[in-house]
């Protein structure tokens, strides 16, 4: 056989032998495939993990020293009350900085993978989409019509998707904008599939300067334009003017129908079986829900209504799958429904247990550096990552889907779900079952609130859910996609920003005592950090306490030439400093990792003070006199208004005052006891030559100056509607100069 043959042999046997090869491994990676499905999520711990158990280990020497330090002072010193005081003060930073290495002990950040996703749409469970609204005037209509038509433009199975709207206060304006609405949908839907828009929140959309314009996109906006015209008209005017065949909808609004006392409304403006849009597909179910109430019968707030929204889409629809949502909270990416199924259909057993998957709380609207700390990037974002690594995070009452099974009792609970085809949600049994589970007595007696559904007892309902549910064996998911899930509305001016604190305050320390509390009861359920991080919570407005003895106490030592911190020359100072400079620069770097800026940092931890000087304080002062049955908590809505003058100082910097709030007296005090201070320091200093002995006190004035100078530019500079009152800058004046007078019995 000569050469080259030889080697045209050899070639094809090599030839044939690399195609088996390259078949053999096809047919392995399919088998593996078969065997080992493409992952549909993933997770991954973050580097700080290390880094930050290090630190709490020796920032806990620290607090040791500290401790120590101040309680061996009280044996060395004449001023015993100052001495409690800062002891106090120190005991209860040592505590929540305690409670708060819960969120740094392990955080994770997940990755899901929607595109692994079986492709058998038939496949994917029902949804049920549950959207609160309370008052037509302070949550416009066309707030919550945006945050609906988000929701059912969905890239979900549309004969699978329903919205039930909760309007808790029985107004037949929220009505009509939604009986409007629905008409939209018809257009509005197949034009977001047909182009492949994002932004499916019709006011998101066409506010974008840069929105695409196809060929119809003028007349959908024009049609939008028109409908939002006719909503807000209503508004104004206090009246509703339907189409004749929509008028008899109205008929419950009679003289005797009022926000607190009247019957239970329910409307299907959408029914998935016989509604279709322009292009004839088929329409996601809309209902609206009014439920009963009675003034003999006492409602509870939107814990109750969720109850009631769980109890008639039970009759109706009855989805596996709950989303639940606030009304100005609408849906930024289509694609939500498909990250959270990457969770809930996960084919490891563990994925059975999940109870909800919570997405965090985002803004728009908020200005680059976050003048009031509104977004709480800490609490909806970085502590979100250490919760995860646990039982999972907390959950914040919206953007948060739940499995249905999760509401009616542990996991190991048997729950019959009826999966079957859409059912005549008009038909007057269904109607009457939904109208029956929804009156205002109908769960006397019963378990609804104490073990199933939404847990009553704490103004924070859904964080209180959440715990109980992860007591109960449930575990939850924090997802964070890199494009924002759900985007809100934040308060724009500080009153209602320390209005939603303070109601938040008293929920939660109702929290800390009740039955269920995670210092008794969740230690026994959770694990070890899951239950410091629920008590970093439950306590959170005890911030109160420290923060005004060491905004105050220390402050008014200088006037009196008083020491109450260590001289340079003591190596405790050193110690101090360290406490001081550390705790700053753990959060400062945790803020800047989750994309924070050097001003937004600054502009959040003076938010933290101002919270904990005001909003914090009267919760609880009236959180004790609710106990003490001497007052009694309500629900108040935050206001969802824009006012243009006030959105246009908020995007300069300016922090907008304007009214007369108690919230303001106690940071105006504060603001005047840390200028007197600081002035007299430094006239001391200038006197002296040196001021070693209050270095530390001064430096505290100097730190509350200038966090206080935008409290300054309110009460004496400006000359717009923002500023501070004058009654509360005289008043404030007055209980400043009341606390100097009042100082020689303390020191």
């Amino acid at each position: 056989m000569d050469r080259d043959l030889r080697t045209y042999i050899y070639n094809e046997v090599i030839s044939v032998s690399g195609r088996r090869s390259a078949a053999g491994r096809q047919r392995s990676t399919m088998l593996s495939m078969q065997n080992h499905p493409p992952p549909l999520h993933t997770r991954l711990t973050l580097r700080r993990r290390w880094p930050n158990r290090l630190f709490a280990l020796i920032y806990s020497c620290t607090i040791v020293a500290i401790l120590y330090h101040q309680t061996t002072l009280l044996f060395h010193t004449t001023n015993t009350t100052v001495s409690l005081l800062m002891l106090f003060a120190d005991i209860v930073l040592a505590f929540m900085w305690v409670t708060h290495q819960g969120f740094r002990m392990n955080p994770i950040h997940r990755r899901t993978f929607p595109e692994n996703l079986p492709k058998d749409e038939s496949s994917y469970p029902a949804m049920d989409v549950f959207i609160c609204t309370a008052d037509p005037y302070k949550e416009p209509p066309m707030v919550a019509v945006n945050t609906a038509l988000s929701i059912m433009a969905y890239d979900y199975p549309t004969d699978k998707l329903s919205v039930y709207l909760s309007d808790d206060g029985g107004s037949k304006l929220t009505l009509f904008a939604f009986m409007e609405a629905a008409k939209f949908a018809k257009h509005w839907l197949p034009y977001c599939k047909k182009h492949e828009i994002m932004d499916r929140c019709p006011e998101a959309h066409f506010s974008s300067f840069h929105y695409p314009c196809f060929p119809d996109t003028q007349e959908i906006k024009s049609m939008y334009e028109s409908m939002k015209f006719k909503v807000e008209e209503s508004v104004v005017s206090g009246n509703v003017n339907p189409d004749k065949k929509c008028a008899h909808v109205f008929k419950n609004w009679d003289a005797k129908f009022t926000r607190e006392d009247h019957p239970t409304v329910i409307q299907v403006l959408l029914d998935g079986t016989i509604d279709n849009d322009v292009l004839g597909n088929v329409m996601p179910n809309l209902i609206y829900v009014s439920r009963e109430k009675r003034k003999a019968t006492p409602h509870r707030f939107k814990a109750g209504a969720l109850n009631v929204l769980l109890r008639v889409s039970n009759t109706m629809t009855n989805a596996p799958i709950v989303l639940t949502m606030d009304c100005d909270m609408y849906s930024n990416d289509p694609k939500t429904p498909l990250q959270a199924l990457c969770y809930f259909l996960d084919p490891s057993k563990d994925s059975n247990n999940i109870g909800y998957i919570q997405y965090p709380q985002l803004f728009h609207g908020v200005n680059k550096d976050d003048l009031y700390g509104a977004e709480f990037k800490f609490v909806f974002q970085i502590n979100m990552t250490g919760y995860d690594s646990f039982a999972g995070p907390c959950h914040v009452g919206t953007g948060c889907f739940f499995r249905r099974k999760a509401f009616y009792g542990e996991p190991s609970h048997t729950f019959e779900q009826n999966q079957g085809p859409r059912q005549l949600i008009q038909s007057a049994e269904v109607l009457a079952q939904s109208r029956e589970v929804a009156r205002s007595d109908y769960e006397a007696h019963t378990e609804w609130g104490s073990k199933l559904g939404y847990r009553y007892g704490s103004l924070v309902e859904d964080f209180y859910t959440g715990y109980r549910l992860q007591c109960e064996g449930w575990r939850s998911i924090f997802c964070l996609p890199k494009r924002p899930a759900f985007l809100g509305d934040a308060p724009m001016n500080l009153h209602d920003l320390l209005n939603q604190t303070q109601r938040w305050s008293m929920g939660l320390l109702d929290m800390a005592f009740l039955k269920y509390n995670p210092i008794k009861y969740g230690f026994k359920l959770l694990p070890f950090f899951q239950t410091l991080c629920y008590s970093h919570y439950v306590f959170w407005p005890i911030w109160c306490f420290p923060l005004v003895i060491y905004s105050i106490l220390p402050q008014l030592a200088i006037i009196h030439s008083l020491p109450v911190f260590p001289k340079v020359s003591d190596p405790w100072f050193l110690v101090y400093v360290f406490s001081f400079i550390g705790a700053y620069c753990q959060e400062f770097s945790e803020y800047m990792l989750e994309g924070g800026t050097l001003r937004g940092c600054f502009n959040n931890q003076r938010a933290w003070i101002i919270r904990s000087l005001s909003s914090y304080i009267f919760g609880v002062i009236e959180y004790v006199l609710t106990n003490l049955h001497i007052s009694s908590s309500t629900f108040s809505v935050t206001n969802k208004i824009l006012d243009k003058e006030a959105n246009i100082r908020y995007h300069k910097g300016m922090m907008e005052f304007g009214v007369k709030s108690h919230f303001f007296y106690p940071i105006c005090v504060v603001a005047l006891v840390n200028l007197i201070a600081f002035i007299c320091g430094i006239m001391q200093s200038i006197k002296y030559g040196e001021n070693k002995d209050l270095f530390v006190q001064l430096f505290l004035a100097s730190f509350g100056v200038l966090n206080s100078w935008p409290i300054y530019e309110a009460m004496v500079i400006r000359n717009d509607p923002g500023r501070m009152p004058l009654r509360i800058t005289l008043g404030s004046i007055g209980i400043a100069s009341m606390l100097y007078f009042a100082s020689p019995l303390i020191f």
